[in-house]
């Protein structure tokens, strides 16, 4: 190599040092590399707003979001807010420069209870999503204690009432408070749906804020 491409090697190695996770979305292969690239992602941004929760205690499901989508946003993650697709959908995540397009949609939620949660699945996958979409998200925020145990009464009516055309249990996922589920969509796919808890309790119960817009 000439001292130039030592160079520009030495800065890739660098630069890849500094940014795993983006690496590893610009080089997935597949989906399921690509979905693990973005749930490293994911798990760092929900991780910072429950370490800042005290701060965001006020905001409502909007603001929480727009948190989160800042949160979210990397070089070559591109995460909108409110975007058009047949409707104004909570977040929209793009990766900048895969081949092909990668590109998520996700709702978001203050805990309210299962039924509460399922609605915002209902919206995303029949008014949301089209089918050409990745893996879609559903995210609780739950400013209530016990976290552990409304994310499992969430899981546990899906396992049990099925809504949205979902096929047979829900599986584990790899983030803390959050499973996977999947749904027979419009489209004739099935289509997998992360749910994802974040923790906002932080020593006092705000469920009187609870699925405020």
């Amino acid at each position: 190599m000439t001292d130039t491409e030592n160079s520009l090697f030495a800065l890739f190695l660098l630069a890849k040092s500094k940014a795993p996770s983006y690496f590893e979305l610009l080089s997935a292969k597949n989906e399921i590399e690509f979905d693990k690239a973005f749930d490293a992602i994911l798990e760092d941004a929900v991780i910072k707003i429950e370490q800042n929760g005290k701060n965001y205690a006020n905001l409502n499901e909007n603001g929480l979001t727009g948190v989160l989508a800042a949160a979210l946003s990397i070089p070559g993650l591109t995460v909108t807010q409110e975007t058009n697709s047949n409707g104004h959908v909570d977040l929209v995540i793009e990766a900048d420069h895969c081949s092909p397009k990668r590109r998520k949609l996700g709702e978001a939620k203050i805990y309210n209870g299962p039924a509460y949660h399922v609605s915002g699945l209902d919206q995303l996958l029949n008014r949301y999503t089209t089918g050409r979409e990745g893996r879609g998200l559903v995210i609780t925020y739950v400013k209530k204690k016990n976290i552990s145990v409304l994310m499992d009464e969430i899981r546990n009516y899906m396992d049990t009432n099925l809504p949205c055309n979902q096929k047979g249990a829900s599986t584990n996922h790899t983030l803390k408070w959050s499973f996977l589920s999947i749904h027979t969509h419009s489209c004739g796919e099935d289509l997998q749906i992360s749910h994802i808890g974040c923790n906002l309790f932080f020593g006092q119960d705000l469920s009187s804020r609870d699925g405020e817009q």
